[in-house]
């Protein structure tokens, strides 16, 4: 079973973006205690070309960072036909429970990933760095993440044993289920179509909204009407959205999209979820950090490129997900 190239491939990378991530950490604690920004000796220049060393190294790590997600999909779905009783990767995930904990962390490791680099490079177009002390503390937790997520996927992938029996989705996402997976089945698709599509118009107004105004009260409400849909849409995907993809009144599963019978249409449906989120999150996070005037210009620079990617992916999975209930031949409810 470790002998699987998705498997070797995903452990190898995750061991190196460590060993990677943790050199550059001690690096950053270096910097952390060293740093002097109204100095200009020469241990000062040493630290600030350290910062550019760092830069690239997390650069490497979130490039694999993106890919490893995206493979470790196709791996857990790709090894399913190894176990008796699945059917997709929610079978390969079920025949170890640790398997939803990587799948959560690599989740999380995105997220705090791509916000580090999207802060990092903002910090370095300023001629103070006044996010140094933060984004190098941060980065002391995103190695702590990585590590996190390479021992979770060894005791993962060496606790597969093909002679295991497990339950697909049929048992965990199927409406009788006593599992989150079940409760999130059991929600009245009409209802839960109807919030989604409401606070997705709401996210996309707000978008349109900051665009159009420099509004600190917009940018906040605009991060938190991203936490929340984040929240219904990962709801809506397996309480109907499935359902007009699989084109089945009982299909749940968030995983079987991703395979080749479906036109692997689930990954540019998680591409544009996951990465609309992530860029209409900035601008407000970027209110929560010490302002200072080169970096709120830095901020004013970058911030409609960040919306405006915002509203292209998230309309991506907007797209795919409404696609097949206008044009699809199943229809869930009787007009």
């Amino acid at each position: 079973m470790m002998l699987h190239p998705g498997i070797l491939a995903l452990l190898l990378g995750s061991a190196t973006s460590f060993f990677l991530i943790f050199y550059a950490s001690i690096l950053g604690l270096i910097i952390l205690t060293r740093w002097d920004s109204s100095s200009s000796s020469e241990g000062q220049l040493l630290l600030e070309r350290k910062t550019y060393l760092i830069s690239t190294i997390v650069g490497m790590v979130l490039s694999f960072t993106l890919f490893s997600g995206l493979l470790f999909l196709y791996t857990i779905d790709d090894i399913h036909s190894l176990f008796i009783g699945a059917m997709c990767g929610t079978g390969s995930l079920n025949a170890n429970p640790v398997g939803w904990l990587v799948l959560l962390c690599k989740g999380i490791i995105f997220f705090v990933a791509s916000l580090w680099v999207l802060f990092n490079n903002l910090d370095q177009h300023c001629e103070d760095t006044p996010l140094v002390r933060y984004k190098y503390g941060a980065l002391l937790g995103l190695t702590l993440l990585l590590g996190t997520d390479l021992v979770l996927q060894i005791y993962y992938f060496s606790g597969l044993h093909p002679d295991k029996i497990t339950s697909c989705c049929g048992s965990l996402f199927g409406s009788g289920a006593t599992t989150v997976a079940g409760e999130l089945t059991a929600l009245p698709p009409g209802k839960t179509m109807w919030l989604f599509y409401t606070t997705a118009c709401c996210f996309l107004l707000t978008i349109f909204l900051c665009l159009a105004h420099h509004s600190r009260f917009l940018r906040i409400l605009l991060l938190i009407e991203s936490l929340f849909l984040f929240s219904v849409s990962l709801a809506s995907i397996v309480s109907f959205i499935s359902l007009y993809i699989y084109q089945m009144p009982s299909h749940h599963c968030p995983f079987d999209m991703i395979q080749k019978h479906y036109y692997f249409i689930g990954y540019p449906l998680y591409i544009g979820l996951f990465g609309g989120i992530l860029f209409a999150l900035v601008p407000g996070l970027c209110q929560i950090v010490p302002r200072t005037v080169s970096l709120e210009r830095e901020i004013k620079k970058s911030e409609r490129r960040w919306l405006i990617q915002a509203f292209l992916l998230f309309s991506l999975f907007l797209i795919i997900s409404t696609w097949p209930i206008l044009f699809g031949s199943f229809q869930l409810f009787a007009y």
